[in-house]
Formats: structure tokens, C-alpha cells, sequence
């Protein structure tokens, strides 16, 4: 089962790069082979919505990064056997219009292809991957396509010494004709190792830590230091949710850190959904249908759409998402911002009072609006937290830090000041 989303989503997470900008997905890419860079790049676009799933891939991650297994292969081999692969071998119904390979191709691709037979072999023989009950399902298929009668010689071959020209297309034949399904299907076993062990690596390395999946439903979210991975010296945040506090109200002033704070929940949530490592303390959590996030909504122009149209619709398509009974994870940063603040104000109540009864599903939602927080107090479901802004004299400093509460901290005439803007619109320049 896969995990609901879209693309406003995967943009306002940054889940892929853009440019000289990284995206979550470089943080974790540590992979080998070109493969295993395909492999995770699949599985970012599509996160799990099984409780069983992820906490498999959570389980052998885990096992691997408490074991600190190194990826087993020379790259190096995937470059020969991928491009000997590539190329058809004997059956015409496979032909290409590719030059053909020439006998050193041919060479190279037939020892990579029976070193990494044996590699894999070895190494699920070791006995630290013998006795990995995480990785059994992965080792019994590898194990099942190895004892196949036709990978015998090749598994024996002592690998001293030059094959002579007739084992060589002895083996031709055998890898890219007979049982070239059988070879990539290995081949697929180990991009998905790739993935595992590049991904216990960087839960090593950067002190992730392993989320555990609980039952669809629940509504149940329990998240403690939770911060942005990509942050140098980040400050974790806590937060605790469940169908009896299903959504949480969120003020603060500009600066004040709510959208990364935003960013860092929904990427820790969305990632948990991988079965990945996330960046926090520690994090339990009840497996979603879908995330939605809406952080940087763009105008859509192309229908000649204004922001706060762009907005109305967004709440349409999550209002539909959850009418069909899903159980859904929405973020909305700014809840309205496009409009006046007097319509601002009742849609933000009116939509968040109806967002608060949909007791399967979990809600954050920012909002410099305070009045409309406290005409939200008086549901029992609905959370209030800020991030505070502390005034050192004429200068705010931002603690990033959630506290419980409404806030009504407004700083932009002093940001605006401090910046000498007006003194710059009447006298030229500001003064120093």
C-alpha cells in the first residue's frame, strides 16, 4: 500500500533538489550503484501506508546500522555487468540497435557477472547475515535463485587465472540469454542492499533514529526533539497528538520559525512512511493513507488564478480527500493569507473547527490570526502552541522553541525599523 500525496507536497518538503539545492533525498543518498540510486529515489516518490511494510524496512535498516555493514561489492563490477547487460545476448526478440560488444566488453561483463555471484553467495552465508531475522525474506530469494543448477559452474570457478575464450561464451549464452531474468533479478536484490546499508550508514552518521509504525487509525503521533535534517545546528522540537487532540493551532511572529518547524514535522512523518531513519529523538507514530502539506502555495497562473483562489482550492482537494474517509496528516502554514483579514478570520475558524472533527486524522495549522485562536479555545480537540519571539531591547530574538499557548507577538514595524527602510524612503539612505 502506498502513501497518498502530490506534488505541492514533494515541493514544499524538498524531497528532490533543485539546482545547486540539495534535497532530503541527497542527504540519504549515500548509494553505490546506479541502481540502488533508482531503488531510492522509487521509494521517496512512494512512501508505504502499511504498518507491517514499514516497520519490516525500519527492522533491517535498523539491524544493519547497529551492525555497521559495509556495502560488500566493488562498484566498480556494476558498471561492466549493467553495460553487459544492457545489450541483448542471443535471442532476437531482444535485439537493439546498440554497437555490439567487443570481446573485452564481453570478458569484463562475464567476470563481473560471476564475482558478484559469488559475492552474493558469500554474503549471505556470513554468518552476521545468516542469523538476521530482518533480512530473511530478502536472503531466501537470493538463496532460492543461487541453488538454480545453472549457476553451479559459475559459482565454483576459483577466479585465478584467464577463463578460456569457450567458458567465456559458454557463459555468454547462459547470462544474457537463458538466464538473464535470473541475473537481474539478483542484480535487483542488491540495489535494494545498496539502499539498506547506505541508509544505516547515514542513521550511523548523523545519529538518526528509527521510528516504530503503530496501527492505521490511532491517530496517535508522539515525536520528541523532532528537527530539520538539512539544519547545521538545529533545535528539536516535542509534540504529542492523538484523536482526542487531533489538531494544534500554531501562532507566532514572522521569523519566529514556524515554517521550518512545519517542514521538519511533515519530513520527519513523511520519511517515517519509508521506514527510513528520521532526525529526531525518538518518534512513534499511527501509519497515515496520506500527507498533505501546503507551505509555499504558489499563485496558479496558468488559470489565471489569484493566491487565495489557489488556497480555496487546496482546501477543496483535502476536504474531498478526507470526506472519502482517509486518514490524512495536512499542514497548512498561513492558513488564507491571500485574502483580508476579516475573511481571513472566519475562514480560518470556519474551516478549522470542521478540519478538528475529522477524528481519524491529524491537523497542523499556522496562523498569524490570533483572534481566531481564541474564538477556537473552546473546542476540547483543537492544541494551541507558539513559537516565541524574546525583544533584547529593540532587536527580537527567536528562542525556536514550541511553547503552550496563544502568542500575539507582531514585530514587522520593528524589523521594518531596524532596517531603517522608512529613513531610507525620506532621506535617501539610512543612517549609520
Amino acid at each position: 500500500m502506498i502513501l497518498h500525496t502530490d506534488g505541492q507536497t514533494i515541493e514544499d518538503l524538498r524531497i528532490f533538489g533543485k539546482g545547486d539545492s540539495s534535497g532530503i533525498y541527497d542527504l540519504y543518498n549515500h548509494t553505490f550503484t546506479r541502481g540502488g540510486e533508482v531503488v531510492l529515489r522509487e521509494m521517496f516518490t512512494s512512501p508505504l501506508s502499511d504498518k507491517e511494510q514499514i516497520n519490516r524496512r525500519i527492522g533491517i535498516i535498523e539491524h544493519f546500522a547497529r551492525l555497521s555493514t559495509a556495502f560488500p561489492f566493488n562498484a566498480a563490477l556494476f558498471d561492466m555487468a549493467e553495460k553487459y547487460l544492457l545489450h541483448a545476448g542471443e535471442h532476437p526478440k531482444n535485439a537493439t540497435h546498440q554497437p555490439a560488444l567487443s570481446e573485452k566488453e564481453i570478458f569484463n561483463g562475464v567476470t563481473a557477472v560471476i564475482e558478484l555471484i559469488q559475492g552474493v553467495k558469500k554474503f549471505i552465508e556470513s554468518k552476521e547475515i545468516a542469523g538476521l531475522a530482518a533480512y530473511a525474506q530478502e536472503r531466501e530469494g537470493m538463496l532460492l535463485l543461487l541453488e538454480d543448477p545453472a549457476f553451479e559452474p559459475a559459482l565454483k570457478e576459483k577466479g585465478k587465472g584467464k577463463l578460456p575464450y569457450a567458458a567465456v561464451a559458454a557463459y555468454d549464452i547462459l547470462f544474457r540469454a537463458r538466464e538473464r531474468t535470473k541475473i537481474e533479478r539478483l542484480l535487483g536484490y542488491i540495489y535494494y542492499l545498496d539502499v539498506y546499508l547506505s541508509v544505516a550508514k547515514v542513521a550511523n552518521d548523523r545519529k538518526l533514529v528509527f521510528p516504530t509504525a503503530l496501527d492505521k487509525g490511532q491517530c496517535t503521533l508522539k515525536l520528541e526533539g523532532v528537527y530539520h535534517p538539512g539544519l547545521k545546528n538545529p533545535i528539536g522540537n516535542t509534540i504529542a497528538m492523538n484523536a482526542g487532540l487531533n489538531l494544534i493551532f500554531l501562532t507566532g511572529a514572522n521569523m519566529a520559525g514556524k515554517s521550518t518547524f512545519l517542514r521538519s514535522l511533515s519530513t520527519a512523518m513523511y520519511v517515517a512512511h519509508m521506514g527510513f531513519p528520521v532526525a529526531a529523538k525518538s518518534m512513534e507514530f499511527s501509519v497515515m493513507d496520506g500527507i498533505y502539506t501546503t507551505i509555499n502555495l504558489p499563485d496558479n497562473l496558468g488559470i489565471g488564478a489569484s493566491h487565495f483562489y489557489a488556497e480555496v482550492l487546496r482546501v477543496k482537494k483535502v476536504a474531498t480527500e478526507l470526506n472519502s474517509g482517509k486518514s490524512l496528516f495536512i499542514i497548512f502554514d498561513e492558513l488564507f493569507r491571500g485574502t483580508n483579514v476579516k475573511d481571513a478570520h472566519e475562514a480560518t475558524v470556519a474551516i478549522t473547527n470542521a478540519f478538528a472533527g475529522k477524528k481519524n486524522s491529524l491537523f497542523i495549522i499556522s496562523s498569524h490570526i490570533v483572534e481566531a485562536g481564541e474564538e477556537l479555545r473552546q473546542r476540547p480537540e483543537i492544541g494551541f502552541q507558539y513559537l516565541p519571539t524574546r525583544m533584547n531591547g529593540h532587536t527580537p530574538e527567536y528562542t525556536y522553541t514550541l511553547e503552550q499557548g496563544i502568542t500575539g507577538d507582531r514585530h514587522g514595524m520593528i524589523i521594518i525599523r531596524n532596517e531603517g527602510i522608512l529613513e531610507t524612503l525620506k532621506n535617501g539612505r539610512k543612517r549609520r
